[in-house]
């Protein structure tokens, strides 16, 4: 069965949205590692509406290094109740977004990578589809939504899997979802 992994940036005080203003000043040599270290073994990208949008339109401008042109070349499924057609070597989820992920991961190929937070986001933790968390604390504080705000979460209590300390001040923490 195929792990689903999910990589979301927050700020000190839980600001997700926009990280493009408030993440890149700390983008290094070991955030690049790390997220070089995170794509291995994965082979497929899950992601929500909003996150698929934004990242189509950055990504696919650039071009020339291993991690870029690899991002781009693999396989994206997208959930959305909007969009009636893809780009960007992406398809649409199809049906209920829920049931979609857990057939994808049914299937066989390598681990699966979910950027972004959304209600996507709140509808694969509460059907218990995410494997993995890393969460990323960049040392900065920016206004902006919090991770659920608003979606009425129920509790969720996470194991701890590792924490990895950069010297730019991010901190990871890897956690799963307790059995």
């Amino acid at each position: 069965m195929r792990k689903l992994i999910e990589s979301t940036f927050m700020t000190l005080n839980g600001a997700i949205d926009n990280p493009q203003n408030w993440s890149t000043p700390y983008w290094d040599d070991e955030h690049s590692a790390y997220s070089v270290a995170l794509m291995d073994g994965v082979d497929a990208q899950v992601l929500g509406r909003a996150t698929y949008e934004a990242f189509a339109e950055a990504w696919s401008q650039r071009s020339g290094d291993p991690y870029t042109d690899a991002f781009n070349a693999m396989p994206k499924y997208v959930a959305s109740r909007t969009l009636k057609e893809t780009t960007w070597n992406a398809q649409l989820l199809e049906g209920d977004a829920a049931e979609a992920v857990a057939r994808l991961k049914q299937t066989e190929g390598g681990n699966l990578i979910k950027f972004g937070t959304g209600s996507f986001s709140k509808t694969l933790l509460e059907n218990k589809l995410v494997d993995e968390y890393h969460f990323w604390i960049f040392p900065v504080v920016a206004d902006g939504e919090t991770m659920f705000q608003g979606q009425g979460v129920d509790i969720t209590h996470l194991d701890l899997l590792g924490t990895t300390t950069f010297k730019s001040g991010i901190v990871v923490h890897k956690l799963a979802p307790k059995a």
